[in-house]
């Protein structure tokens, strides 16, 4: 099963499903999120959809046919049903860092409202309707336990560092606030598994739909556009069995730490860097910002400064991250960078403050990490495109007014021991106040 039906869902997970040794005996039932849009459009080819893999100069093309079935996210009998069967062996999860609901100590934020709501429904009635991933998860879960389906994998696919014991603590939080009883089978009939993923999906238009009719033959209302390049590292158990992904290339391993932080402080942090600043320059998709060498050497500035904190040696670092720069520069991709620039709240914490904490424990200012918080507080304050983050309503408020105030409000809000660093505020601030004179 998949819960979050997207973009990056049918250009990841479902691809390898669909290239695994043994595909034909697995399927996927995916489920949206809270739309419906998406799973009509689906619903109505069978759950076929044209996957185009965009290179620098030319697209192949592939009709993907692993999601069995297509649900919108109102579907709750039908949720609570498949969680339910025993023909369920794993649940991966892509809805976004946001979607898990997490409060500031890392678990489940129980003074959201829609949190709140669900988990007063659930205790009500395991089997009501709920609105949040948490919600659901717990919901499904609960008529697993009840029809005796036995153990399964939860496996979140999401950019977040530690991401299955993120899901592992916010699941067993909502759990053991609507049944104790309940939140100690899951303790032992749940296996979460922690994985990395990487594959730049952009969201896909009218040109996409006639490149895929183009390309296949086929009408296609639901095409997905993702470049050739894809990983997917695994760390965990499966009891109840999985498709050989590892025919597709997917990695296996004891500990994803390592393949973790060189993808969120490498790839993911260079990505909201140009976001913001190259958004400041009047680009709008990460091709046009790498091309400018104010861009360019940024990055090059803020991998210098993050790589000496990764576990891998040079020799292997320098290779990735020419790979990144060439993945970046690809002009055919269009990653928008508004896309990139929601919710930054969510990401910087774990692609830029881990290794500004590193580099101020060590003693040292480290201006490139600085640079990319001081153009997202440029952001905020709404320089460069518009502000979609689910903290928004907090920060740009406090983003506005005089700068020097301004930047320590917002990174007291991001992380208070940084907003209490004087030296650090003073750098973010200054950085924003040049970047503001960049803009186009």
């Amino acid at each position: 099963m998949h819960l979050g039906l997207g973009n990056f869902f049918r250009a990841h997970q479902a691809w390898y499903t669909e290239h695994a040794g043994d595909a034909d005996a697995w399927g996927y039932a995916a489920f949206a999120g809270r739309g419906a849009d998406l799973a009509g459009r689906l619903h109505a080819q069978d759950g076929l959809y044209a996957l185009l893999q965009r290179g620098p100069r030319r697209d192949s093309a592939a009709i993907i046919a692993s999601v069995s079935e297509v649900h919108p996210g109102t579907d709750h009998a039908g949720w609570l049903a498949r969680v339910a069967s025993p023909r369920v062996a794993a649940i991966t999860v892509t809805v976004t860092e946001a979607g898990w609901c997490r409060g500031p100590d890392g678990g489940l934020d129980v003074s959201r409202p829609d949190v709140a709501a669900d988990l007063t429904r659930l205790r009500e009635d395991s089997s009501a309707p709920v609105t949040t991933a948490p919600g659901r998860l717990v919901a499904g879960l609960a008529a697993r336990r009840a029809a005796g389906g036995g153990p399964l994998a939860l496996v979140p696919c999401d950019n977040v560092a530690g991401n299955g014991a993120l899901a592992g603590r916010v699941v067993a939080d909502a759990a053991r606030l609507v049944d104790p009883a309940l939140a100690e089978w899951i303790g032992r009939s749940l296996s979460v598994v922690t994985t990395v993923v990487d594959r730049i999906t952009p969201r896909a238009g009218r040109a996409e739909i006639e490149a895929a009719a183009r390309a296949t033959g086929r009408r296609d209302e639901a095409p997905v556009v993702t470049e050739p390049f894809s990983e997917w590292v695994l760390a965990g158990e499966f009891p109840a069995g999985r498709p050989r992904w590892e025919d597709a290339g997917a990695v296996f391993v004891d500990d994803v730490t390592g393949y973790e932080h060189r993808k969120l402080w490498l790839l993911n942090a260079a990505h909201s860097l140009l976001a913001y600043a190259g958004s400041l320059l009047g680009y709008r998709s990460v091709a046009g910002a790498i091309g400018d060498d104010r861009c360019r050497g940024w990055v090059q500035d803020w991998w210098a400064t993050a790589a000496p904190h990764l576990d891998q040696a040079p020799g292997e670092i320098a290779p990735y991250q020419d790979a990144l720069v060439e993945r970046f520069a690809n002009p055919r991709m269009h990653d928008e960078l508004a896309r990139i620039a929601e919710d930054g709240s969510q990401k910087l914490p774990i692609r830029v403050l881990p290794v500004l904490r590193a580099e101020r424990a060590a003693g040292r200012l480290p201006v490139a990490a600085t640079r990319i918080v001081a153009a997202w507080l440029c952001h905020l304050r709404g320089l460069g495109g518009a502000v979609r983050d689910v903290r928004a309503d907090e920060l740009v408020p406090l983003a506005a007014g005089p700068l020097a105030g301004a930047a320590r409000k917002v990174l007291d809000a991001l992380d208070p021991d940084i907003g209490a660093d004087t030296a650090v505020v003073t750098a973010v601030a200054e950085q924003c106040r040049e970047l503001a004179g960049t803009q186009k």
